[in-house]
């Protein structure tokens, strides 16, 4: 898979790869472990490959909440038996919208049937269906084979769900309540028109209150999925060593975290004696990989500021006196920039360029304004120059 991977980017021209996300199969492990190698040859693997294998998010809720599912297997499996019944045929649903009007169920939204190994899918069923409890608990006196077919009919695992039992309707609705911040949160993460990986971290973080809220609930059925559920969540993000660095630096590149925000959450999920060390750790990590991006910014510094002379023959005859001007102008103005650095930080100008991002206060977040964290970038640019490249 690793050499399928390479031959892809070599034809694609992309050489240079920062993270792979991918889902939790053991093979991705190899294949991440696979490709390291290969762009160890390319020498474009940056840091080694230590922060190149992310674990998707998405994926990781998703085995979470089918570990919470677990605990109201039946009740789901009888709420999926009556939605399939009802959209099996035209004549079913037909008698289905009669019940509606009799039992004056109002619900502009129409029942939809999940895919079990898709919890989000199971979630929009449920929270669907639970606004057409009335019409299903009476669905019986229009068709006579309903509840038949709920106590015959085999389901995927070879079980039988059976009639509707009396606390089904009061699971579902805690259910759809407790899942609707996954929800939200798995339909966030899989966005593609925008920035994700900056509020990665802070999503973890308030996953981890979330369950621990519903841990103190009088609900025992909502007590114990929150149990199991923390327990998957403690085997993907409950040892530091095993996350990704890149997870809690992407939060510190968010001027309106930094490593306030960081410290804060590694102590609320951690404790504080391992979150304090974590957190020297992700910052020790930080400077490294900062340290080689200023490797890379003054190598193509010096390749932008000095002459060709492959080509200085052909175009003297081509460039204006003016032209040339320039361009020293231009070089000159960029070795100011880079001395500038150097004298606030005493030497070593990326040192103090992190330094004093990180020193900085936070970005005050105006709640009437979009916050767009690649056009802060953009703007402050020109202060951090090679945090910028990192960002």
């Amino acid at each position: 898979m690793a050499e399928a991977i390479g031959t892809c980017l070599l034809y694609w021209n992309l050489d240079q790869i920062f993270t792979v996300t991918v889902d939790n199969a053991s093979s991705n492990d190899v294949t991440v472990r696979e490709l390291s190698k290969q762009l160890n040859n390319w020498e474009t693997n940056i840091m080694n490959g230590k922060h190149l294998h992310v674990r998707c998010m998405a994926h990781i809720l998703n085995l979470i909440v089918q570990e919470g599912l677990k605990e109201i297997d039946a009740s789901v499996k009888r709420v999926r038996q009556m939605v399939r019944y009802v959209r099996s045929s035209s004549a079913r649903g037909a008698h289905f919208k009669k019940c509606c009007e009799v039992q004056k169920v109002e619900c502009s939204k129409s029942l939809e049937l999940d895919v079990p190994t898709r919890w989000n899918s199971t979630y929009l069923m449920l929270d669907t269906a639970q606004h057409f409890e009335k019409a299903f608990d009476r669905f019986d006196f229009f068709d006579e084979n309903f509840k038949t077919y709920l106590a015959t009919h085999v389901c995927e695992d070879g079980s039988v769900a059976g009639p509707v039992a009396c606390d089904d309707w009061a699971n579902v609705r805690n259910v759809v309540k407790f899942l609707e911040r996954f929800h939200e949160l798995t339909v966030k993460v899989s966005g593609s028109h925008y920035v994700t990986s900056n509020v990665h971290f802070e999503d973890i973080c308030e996953l981890d209150v979330h369950l621990k809220v519903c841990l103190e609930s009088e609900d025992v059925s909502l007590c114990i999925m929150a149990e199991r559920m923390r327990q998957k969540f403690k085997k993907y993000w409950g040892d530091p060593e095993k996350m990704n660095k890149m997870i809690f630096i992407a939060s510190v590149l968010d001027p309106r975290k930094k490593f306030v925000y960081v410290n804060f959450g590694l102590e609320e999920l951690f404790g504080e004696e391992v979150g304090k060390k974590v957190s020297e750790g992700v910052y020790d990590y930080m400077k490294s990989l900062f340290g080689e991006y200023l490797k890379n910014y003054s190598r193509e510094f010096h390749h932008k500021s000095s002459p060709s002379t492959s080509s200085s023959s052909q175009c003297s005859s081509d460039v204006s006196s003016n032209s040339d001007a320039s361009l020293k102008k231009k070089a000159l103005r960029t070795k100011l920039d880079l001395k500038k650095q150097k004298e606030d930080s005493g030497c070593a100008g990326a040192k103090s360029e992190l330094d004093r991002y990180i020193s900085e206060d936070q970005e005050l977040e105006d709640e009437r304004v979009e916050f767009s964290i690649l056009d802060w970038w953009k703007v402050n640019a020109p202060r951090f120059p090679v945090l910028s490249e990192l960002a």
